[in-house]
C-alpha cells in the first residue's frame, strides 16, 4: 500500500482552514491575529509606546494587511538577537476599480485590475466573489474599516466559444483590459424596480446588504476577486492539498505554527535569549515597495523599538537572523525540462533552500548551513533549488530586507505546482515539514549560531 498520510492531515486541515478564511491579505492577516489572541499573545499598536519583558508574547498590524507577531525570549537582554521568519499576505489577483459599474451589451460588469503576475487565464469560466476591506461612515460621524466577504458565486469571466475563435483551444490569448471584466448581472435584472431615483451599482448594493449598512454608508472600498471553490485534500491517497493563494499564505501558516510551538515550549521559551518574530508583509507580488511591503522599514523598526538602546541596535542585527519564507518550484512532470537537471524539488520531500548566484535569493552558503544542521539534528527533509542558467530567476522579500537591514538571510519555502494559477497544488506532508523546521529554528537559531563563526 502507499504511504500513510494521515498522521499530516490534522496540520494540513489547519491550514486549509486557514486558507478559506482568508480570501484577501485583510482577512489573512485578522485570521492570523486571532491565532494569536487564542495562544496569549497581547495586541499592541504603533502608534503608543511599548512597555515589553521578557517572557511577553506580543504582535501588531500595520495597514490591516501586515502583521509582526513576536515573543521575547525568557533570557532576553538588549542586545541579544531576533530570530525572525517573513512571509506575505498578498497572491495574484483581480482587484476592483474605484469606478467599476461598467455596462456593455446589455451586460453588468465589474471593472478591474490585475494585481501581480498571475495566470490570468486560470481565471475564465470560475465562480467567483468578492471579499476585501470596506470604509463605512457610522451614525456618530464617525468612521469604519469593516472587512467583507460575499461567501457566494456572483461573478463570472466567460471565455469565447471555440466556434467564434477556432485558434483558443491552443493558443488562449487575453487583452487584459477588455477580456478580464466579469459579469455580475444583466441589465435587464439590474435595472427591475428602479423607475424612480437612479439606483446603486448593483455590487455597491450588495456589499451594503452584506454590512447591513445603507450603500450612502460606503465611502471607500479595497475588493479582491476571489473563487469560491474551496481549499480540499485531494489525490487518490489525500496526498495533496488544491487550493488558491498557496502562495503565499502555505509560508504564512507555517511561520505562525512555528512561532506558537516554539513558545509554547514553556521551559525552552525561560531560557530563550533572543526574540522570535513572525513578519507577514503586503504588496510582495508587487515589489514590495510600499509602506507595509518588505521594504519599509517594518524590520528595522521591530528592532530598534524592543532593544530600546540605539547604541545596541547594530549588536542585535548581527546577533539576528532572518528566514525569508515563500512558496518554491516543484518539478512538473510534464514540463521537467523547466527545470535545472540536479536541482528538482518534489512534494514530500522536504522544504526547498533557495539559492541564486546573482543574489535573486538571499541565501549564501553560511546561511543555507544553518538551516541544514537544524534538519540534520532533528531528521527534517530539505531540498535545495537552483534555477536554470538560461532562465529568468524569480525573487523574494529575502534580499530586499537583507539588503535594507544588513540581516544573514535564507530564502526557502515548499513545493509546489501551478504557481500563481488561481488553483495551485501542493503536498499533505510539506506543511507539516515546514512547520517543524521553523519551529526548531526558533528554539535553537541562538544556540547553533554561537557555534559558528563568520566574520
Amino acid at each position: 500500500m502507499a504511504n500513510d498520510y494521515t498522521k499530516y492531515l490534522p496540520n494540513a486541515q489547519k491550514f486549509l482552514d486557514f486558507v478559506n478564511a482568508s480570501p484577501t491579505p485583510f482577512h489573512a492577516v485578522a485570521t492570523s491575529a486571532k491565532l494569536l489572541t487564542d495562544a496569549g499573545f497581547e495586541r499592541i499598536h504603533e502608534r503608543d509606546q511599548w512597555s515589553v519583558r521578557p517572557g511577553g508574547k506580543y504582535f501588531y498590524t500595520r495597514n490591516q494587511s501586515t502583521l509582526v507577531a513576536f515573543a521575547v525570549g525568557g533570557k532576553f537582554v538588549p542586545g541579544n538577537g531576533f530570530s525572525i521568519t517573513g512571509a506575505h499576505t498578498d497572491s495574484p489577483n483581480l482587484r476592483v476599480k474605484p469606478v467599476f459599474d461598467v455596462k456593455k451589451c446589455e451586460y453588468v460588469q465589474v471593472g478591474v485590475e490585475p494585481y501581480g503576475g498571475g495566470l490570468w487565464t486560470t481565471w475564465f469560466d470560475r465562480d467567483l466573489t468578492v471579499a476585501g476591506r470596506v470604509i463605512v461612515q457610522k451614525g456618530d460621524g464617525q468612521f469604519d474599516t469593516r472587512l467583507v466577504h460575499i461567501d457566494r458565486p456572483i461573478l463570472r469571466i466567460p471565455t469565447l466559444a471555440v466556434h467564434l475563435d477556432r485558434d483558443s483551444g491552443t493558443e488562449f490569448k487575453i487583452n487584459k483590459q477588455t477580456h478580464l471584466l466579469p459579469v455580475i448581472a444583466t441589465a435587464l435584472k439590474s435595472s427591475l424596480g428602479s423607475d424612480g431615483p437612479k439606483e446603486p451599482p448593483v455590487l455597491l448594493q450588495l456589499l451594503a446588504k452584506e454590512l447591513g449598512v445603507s450603500p450612502a454608508d460606503i465611502r471607500d472600498f479595497e475588493l479582491c476577486l476571489a473563487d469560491t471553490q474551496k481549499s480540499v485534500v485531494g489525490g487518490v491517497f489525500n496526498e495533496f492539498i488544491f487550493s488558491p493563494r498557496l502562495d503565499n499564505l502555505g509560508m504564512s501558516f507555517a511561520g505562525l505554527m512555528g512561532l506558537l510551538a516554539a513558545v509554547g515550549d514553556s521551559a525552552k521559551f525561560a531560557a530563550e535569549k533572543n526574540v522570535l518574530s513572525v513578519a507577514l508583509f503586503d504588496h510582495e507580488e508587487v515589489g514590495s515597495e510600499s509602506a507595509h511591503g518588505a521594504a519599509s522599514p517594518i524590520v528595522t523598526e521591530l528592532i530598534r523599538r524592543v532593544t530600546g538602546d540605539l547604541q545596541l541596535y547594530d549588536l542585535a542585527v548581527r546577533r539576528s537572523f532572518f528566514v525569508s519564507a515563500d512558496m518554491a518550484h516543484a518539478l512538473h512532470p510534464n514540463y521537467s525540462e523547466k527545470h535545472e537537471p540536479y536541482h528538482q524539488p518534489q512534494m514530500h520531500k522536504g522544504v526547498v533552500i533557495k539559492q541564486n548566484s546573482n543574489q535573486r535569493y538571499a541565501t549564501t552558503p553560511a546561511t543555507a548551513f544553518i538551516l541544514k544542521e537544524l534538519g540534520r539534528r532533528y531528521n527534517i527533509p530539505l531540498q535545495e533549488f537552483v534555477v536554470r542558467n538560461d532562465s529568468a530567476c524569480g525573487s523574494t522579500i529575502g534580499p530586499i530586507v537583507s539588503g535594507n537591514t544588513g540581516l544573514r538571510t535564507v530564502d526557502i519555502g515548499n513545493p509546489q505546482l501551478s504557481m500563481h494559477s488561481i488553483r495551485e497544488m501542493m503536498g499533505v506532508t510539506d506543511v507539516t515539514h515546514a512547520i517543524n523546521l521553523l519551529t526548531t529554528f526558533f528554539q535553537d537559531f541562538s544556540t547553533l549560531d554561537e557555534q559558528l563563526t563568520v566574520d
